[in-house]
């Protein structure tokens, strides 16, 4: 049998006062990454780590099959050879979580009342809706089902839901439509955050994305990217946009040194999310409309 481990147990204590939708998305994620570490469990397992019954197991299961993350035959679970693992919103949500709380309360420097802006489906773009209470009023949009229910009813900020297809994997709406209504709009700033970047060249596993997000980043005057150390070590098949495409790109301290350096000889305006707040490197030459200290 797979024993529960420590972080399962203090993560499951801490969901307890949770709603049960809370939990349960949760647990998926949590599910999710067990599966995905191991290779393939069995469900019985999943009941002992996560202290569940068989048919909720099964009910979670069966979740993240319908997204394509997992097969299952036989009262086996296996995590699916498919590049929707990465970019599944279960997946993400769980990967460099403090990295990208930093990044994005970095990234609220760039917002202002008033403003118009356009928010992507990504998770670390996710984890600025908790700060835009202190920039309002401001009006989001984005194609994300979770980002539109979590500023559901926020004060003062005014919300545009792109609609569209519906795409499971990332609990978001992509595809013409969405892309027809985003081009009827233009906003201030647009905030997006990709899965890969290499040879100076963002890159996505998903056309389908690539094309949504290409729209945002065409009809907003500021473009920023949000990318935490990891999205330089990987590699995607479709392409977004170079780097110096951007007018701001936020990291982490975790950065390799080198990227950064590149990133400074192509002069990009690098913003560096620091734990103790937002630091902008020095040699790069600010104006008052981008980055700063804080």
């Amino acid at each position: 049998m797979t024993q529960k481990t420590s972080r399962d147990d203090d993560l499951l204590d801490q969901l307890t006062s949770d709603s049960r939708q809370t939990r349960q998305i949760a647990r998926r994620r949590m599910i999710a990454e067990a599966v995905m570490g191991e290779g393939s469990m069995r469900i019985e397992d999943l009941t002992d780590r996560f202290g569940i019954s068989l048919m909720t197991a099964h009910r979670d299961v069966d979740e993240l099959v319908s997204r394509g993350l997992f097969r299952k035959t036989r009262g086996i679970v296996t995590a699916a050879a498919t590049n929707l693992i990465e970019s599944s919103d279960v997946y993400r949500s769980n990967r460099q979580s403090v990295e990208k709380k930093l990044i994005a309360e970095a990234a609220m420097q760039f917002v202002e009342p008033g403003q118009a802006i356009f928010f992507d489906d990504s998770t670390t773009v996710l984890q600025m809706a908790a700060h835009l209470p202190s920039k309002v009023p401001v009006t989001a949009i984005t194609n994300s089902l979770t980002l539109m229910n979590a500023l559901t009813g926020l004060h003062d900020v005014t919300l545009l839901a792109l609609g569209g297809q519906y795409y499971n994997w990332c609990n978001a709406f992509m595809g013409r439509m969405t892309i027809n209504e985003i081009k009827a709009l233009r906003a201030d700033v647009a905030f997006i955050s990709m899965s890969a970047i290499s040879d100076g060249t963002v890159l996505h596993q998903s056309p389908e994305t690539v094309d949504t997000k290409r729209a945002m980043f065409d009809c907003s005057v500021k473009r920023i990217l949000l990318a935490d150390h990891t999205k330089f070590e990987r590699r995607a098949l479709h392409s977004f946009a170079a780097l110096d495409e951007f007018d701001v790109v936020i990291v982490d301290d975790k950065t390799q040194p080198v990227h950064i350096d590149r990133m400074r000889s192509r002069d990009i305006n690098v913003v560096i999310a620091k734990g103790a707040g937002p630091v902008a490197p020095r040699e790069v030459n600010l104006n008052a409309d981008t980055a700063r200290d804080r």
